[in-house]
């Protein structure tokens, strides 16, 4: 782990709180755009979310826990407000117009609750895993085991709150396969492309992260001298 400063700690906190959100954002508007992948129903969210394991993950090995629960925390309520709003602005992709936001949709209102329990529920179960397994020498087994378990538990849990005896026939049809594919669609993509890219940036993050921890020291003496 590394000692930042304060200013250094809030400006990257802000930073992962940013990314969390946008990537939120990005994936329910894709969710809501299925298509058929070798025969079998998924959606495009599938693609996307991973990027917040990729982040969360790299959070807890380079500055340890608490700032990663950290993170989880603050974005929770945004992550609710905005799954709302992007569901009912663009309703199964397309575009309603900001008036459709003067309609409670209750149906739009369950997929927002469920975006926001798979996000807690899965970003938790995988900072926990992440940081019981991060001492082991082998770099890549807490990245590979957490995305595992909290791309289960996410997947799992957003589709069976938001679809289970849905309104919605095709989902409420379909939620299930959905949610397989989509699991091992996130899986193949973490675990063949997120995880050695989680590698590189641990690598290029380290070194920055160092070489601003020896930066700040000699800045400050600087400043002191008269």
């Amino acid at each position: 782990m590394f000692a930042l400063s304060d200013a250094q700690q809030r400006r990257l906190l802000a930073l992962l709180i940013g990314f969390h959100i946008l990537v939120i954002a990005a994936s329910n508007y894709l969710v809501q755009l299925p298509f058929t992948l070798f025969g079998f129903h998924t959606t495009w969210g599938a693609f996307s979310f991973p990027f917040i394991f990729l982040a969360t993950d790299l959070t807890v090995r380079l500055f340890g826990k608490e700032p990663a629960r950290a993170i989880v925390m603050r974005v929770m309520l945004p992550a609710l407000v905005i799954s709302y709003v992007v569901s009912v602005v663009f309703p199964r992709g397309g575009y309603a117009g900001l008036g459709a936001l003067g309609e409670w949709n209750l149906f739009v209102a369950r997929i927002a609750v469920a975006s926001f329990m798979a996000y807690l529920l899965g970003q938790l179960l995988d900072v926990h895993v992440f940081d019981r397994l991060r001492g082991l020498r082998a770099w890549w087994v807490a990245p590979a085991i957490s995305t595992v378990l909290g791309n289960l538990a996410d997947t799992f849990a957003f589709f069976s709150i938001a679809f289970y005896n849905s309104p919605d026939p095709f989902m409420a049809a379909n939620w299930l396969e959905i949610a397989w594919v989509d699991y091992v669609i996130k899986l193949g993509i973490s675990l063949l492309f997120f995880v050695p890219l989680y590698g590189v940036l641990l690598a290029t993050l380290s070194r920055r992260l160092v070489a601003a921890t020896e930066a700040e020291p000699a800045a400050a003496a600087a400043r002191s001298r008269p």
